[in-house]
């Protein structure tokens, strides 16, 4: 086939292929800019032992995941609390990439599902302080990193 929607069905995989997603996403016209685009995998081992990993698969600057974790530095912070502002100086307003899964064992049954971060932004705590002019209590959390989600694609082998 050419291809599976959100929410489709893989086929079970030619001998030696392995899956391949091609992602992207636009940031809301009036939000944030993105961080980073996101696939969350999940898979069944014989036992019966779910697992899940993320990979990061598109983000935004020139980044580099750290040799020794694969994680990627944070993408900063814009955010005015007081002002219960941002700027969109940081992230990108838009994300592809084409993803191969590098640990794709045909044997497990597995889904996919794509996440797309956004950068930080201001909570409603940040908003709420700023318009009742009142400070908000030691520990409060005042920025937010909101997040969408895909529906998955699944994978069942033998299908």
């Amino acid at each position: 086939t050419k291809g599976v929607p959100m929410g489709g069905d893989l086929r079970a995989a030619p001998e030696g292929k392995k899956p391949t997603f091609l992602v992207a996403a636009l940031k809301d016209p009036l939000g944030a800019n993105l961080d980073r685009y996101q696939i969350v995998k999940g898979w069944l081992e014989a036992d019966g032992k779910l697992n899940e990993k993320v990979y990061d698969v598109a983000w935004s600057g020139d980044r580099k995941p750290d040799a020794g974790t694969g994680k990627l530095p944070s993408v900063g912070d814009t955010v005015d609390a007081a002002n219960a502002g941002w700027t969109n100086t940081i992230g990108s307003p838009e994300l592809s990439a084409v993803w191969e899964d590098p640990d794709f064992d045909a044997s497990q049954p597995a889904f996919y599902y794509g996440r797309v971060i956004e950068i930080p932004t201001p909570r409603w705590t940040a908003y709420d302080a700023k318009r009742f002019g009142v400070k908000a209590l030691p520990g409060t959390a005042m920025t937010i990193t909101e997040r969408a989600y895909t529906s998955p694609i699944w994978y069942t082998p033998g299908t």
